[in-house]
């Protein structure tokens, strides 16, 4: 007899909350190691391999640290996609069997976990250069090896349970578990900003593309995951009114360990997406400091307390 699937459809008396994730640090923290070049005391260029914390910490520091031969292309090698080799995806069943043993994961590992078992949007927001299709496959791996089988069970129950509440599935129209699990990872975005077609859509945009012919090179990276996150608010905002449930309460809550990202969203945030998008509250953790296990709340628009996150 063929099982009947479970609809959730206590979804229904939710509100809407959804999330943005920085990968490395704030969810796993990666074994992918950055191709730099240190100054030593006798003036020669030395190179070594930095983990993504420590860039994080350095790359301000272009009196003692800096690209391979000056050129930054060489220096993200690992953290690209590359025909017949796939560094990301290996690093992350690094990572995630190294969590499954014991080691401590990101700090918004649990709060990945929660989003996908609710069935609720996200995006991930990485300085990588990997396609979206090679982030989704990560994000496949992780419901893989973080969900439990009761997990996966309360994630497939609340996914139909939105598609009937939102999309008005009914009863013996829903598809697989497969299919129901590719339209919802369909919905979520996914951006490595130093990926090509990343940073083309940015340059074909009127408004980045003059902001990245003005800013520093170190400030590019944090402009991209601006254009990002904008990307994702519309993106929910669009869907939301298309549906006819902007009169919910809304929120979208971003987390990442660089300091200088969490400074440039917080201010980002504050200066134009809290106007632009009044009905939406924001929050932001800076997950920078490893001794807190959520991170840092640092910058809130609107009275929003996200349990969990």
């Amino acid at each position: 007899m063929k099982k009947i699937p479970y609809i959730n459809e206590e979804v229904a008396n939710r509100d809407f909350k959804y999330y943005i994730f920085d990968w490395d640090d704030n969810i796993l923290h990666m074994p992918t190691k950055i191709k730099m070049e240190h100054l030593e005391e006798d003036g020669s260029w030395k190179p070594v391999e930095v983990s993504t914390s420590t860039f994080a910490l350095v790359r301000s520091d272009s009196k003692h640290y800096r690209a391979p031969g000056g050129n930054w292309n060489n220096a993200f090698v690992n953290f690209e996609d590359h025909p017949g080799a796939n560094t990301f995806i290996e690093d992350t069943i690094d990572a995630l069997e190294k969590v499954a043993h014991g080691d401590k994961p990101g700090p918004s590992y649990n709060a990945l976990r929660k989003t996908l078992r609710e069935g609720r949007l996200f995006a991930i927001v990485t300085a990588r250069g990997h396609s979206p299709s090679t982030i989704e496959k990560a994000v496949r791996i992780f419901i893989k090896y973080a969900l439990t089988e009761e997990d996966r069970e309360e994630m497939m129950s609340n996914l139909r349970g939105y598609r009937q509440w939102l999309d008005g599935v009914g009863d013996g129209e829903f598809g697989t578990d497969s299919e129901e699990l590719d339209y919802y990872l369909s919905m979520c975005r996914y951006s490595a900003v130093t990926y090509s077609g990343f940073k083309e859509r940015m340059a074909n945009d009127p408004i980045y593309r003059e902001k990245l012919a003005t800013a520093p090179t170190a400030a590019k990276p944090e402009l991209a995951k601006e254009f990002a996150i904008r990307n994702f608010v519309e993106h929910v905002f669009h869907m939301l009114r298309s549906s006819g449930s902007l009169n919910r309460s809304v929120s979208i809550g971003f987390s990442d360990d660089d300091v200088g990202n969490v400074k440039t969203v917080s201010t980002f945030i504050r200066e134009e997406l809290s106007k632009r998008f009044e009905g939406i509250k924001f929050v932001v953790y800076d997950t920078s400091d490893r001794s807190l296990s959520k991170g840092r709340k640092v910058c809130v628009s609107g009275q929003l307390n996200l349990p969990g996150f």
